[in-house]
């Protein structure tokens, strides 16, 4: 896998997550698309992605997420999810875990909010969106997982839930990664 088969690809990949984002309902939130996250099965692909998005942008983080390198580079050019830009890409190095299939994995959601945790979290989307209740209480074909990634200098609490079907994953939280990489970036600074 490289950069260009990820160019070639997103289209599609695009497309699945747009029909996914209405089959939610998350459409009609609006919601800015911060960024997009890639899956890699070997070090040596990783590295060579790092390399060739580098000529393509700028990596804005480099951090250790669950003990592997997690970088987000921010891009020369955005991606276009139908008319709504992303600027970021999360290239997450290799960890124990092998995914069926690399490339294209999720995109992330911001939904602006206070919420600390993932509870707080799924009330305000249940509130936004009531159909989202079955949903995020499981009794649905679409999984859900709940999370509170965290990389080892972020100060800021941001919960995700994850929705994924079809081999494809929206995620949702309230802060968007540039906010995270400017915590993370106070965080070293005191």
């Amino acid at each position: 896998m490289n950069y260009h088969v990820l160019q070639q690809t997103w289209p599609n990949f695009s497309l699945q997550i747009q029909a996914f984002i209405k089959q939610l309902g998350l459409d009609d939130l609006a919601l800015d698309c911060d960024h997009s996250a890639l899956r890699v099965n070997d070090m040596q692909s990783a590295q060579l992605l790092a390399d060739e998005f580098s000529q393509h942008g700028e990596i804005i983080s480099n951090n250790m997420i669950n003990g592997r390198p997690i970088l987000i580079i921010k891009l020369t050019r955005p991606l276009m999810l139908g008319t709504t830009p992303i600027e970021c890409v999360e290239l997450p190095f290799p960890s124990d875990k092998t995914y069926p299939i690399e490339g294209w994995e999720h995109v992330e959601l911001v939904l602006p909010s206070n919420a600390k945790t993932c509870a707080e979290l799924a009330n305000e989307l249940i509130t936004k969106l009531p159909q989202l209740a079955q949903v995020i209480a499981g009794k649905t074909a679409i999984k859900v997982k709940q999370s509170s990634p965290k990389g080892d200098n972020e100060r800021l609490a941001n919960p995700t839930i994850a929705f994924k079907a079809n081999g494809i994953c929206v995620k949702v939280h309230p802060h968007g990664i540039q906010k995270i990489i400017d915590s993370e970036q106070t965080a070293t600074t005191c």
